[in-house]
């Protein structure tokens, strides 16, 4: 499957660079994806969790406490943003440091859902993030991909084969 990752310019900002993905030549980026699905049944949480992205990209940072951190494999960055305070939505990111963060996809976190292997929409989000970081680590080591003078950006080769 064939993967670009892009600047979400409109939430990025000054400290935190946004990215999603695009699979295949979609139309629509996996944080697209999410925004429709959510926002249908929980429209308010959605609107916190893009204005919470906002302040990620233009005042804070990402900085750990905004996310569920080890989400994913040990070390691979694989996180989830929640929406606040009832938790209904689960969002699930990449997360580099507190100035890179890649956006994929998430949806609706039942209560009765305890882990996200008893939901296969939410699994399916998670372990694709996790084959995707696996990808870019190894990017970043041969080089193919690289960070910003400045740390806030990725460059390189963007748009490659998982």
């Amino acid at each position: 499957m064939r993967c670009k990752i892009f600047k979400v310019s409109q939430i990025s900002g000054c400290m935190t660079s946004v990215y999603s993905v695009i699979i295949d030549n979609n139309q629509d980026a996996l944080f697209d994806k999410f925004l429709k699905r959510s926002s249908i049944l929980f429209k308010s949480e959605t609107i916190d969790i893009l204005k919470r992205l906002y302040t990620i990209g233009n005042t804070t940072g990402a900085r750990e406490h905004f996310f569920k951190l080890n989400e994913g494999s040990p070390g691979d960055g694989v996180c989830a943003l929640f929406d606040s305070p009832d938790k209904n939505l689960r969002l699930y990111c990449i997360r580099y440091g507190s100035q890179i963060i890649i956006l994929g996809n998430g949806g609706i976190k039942e209560k009765s859902i305890r882990t996200l292997q008893e939901d296969s929409h939410l699994k399916e989000a998670n372990y694709f993030l996790r084959r995707l970081s696996y990808v870019i680590t190894e990017k970043i080591k041969s080089k193919e991909i690289y960070f910003s003078g400045n740390g806030l950006e990725f460059e390189g080769e963007l748009e490659f084969d998982i």
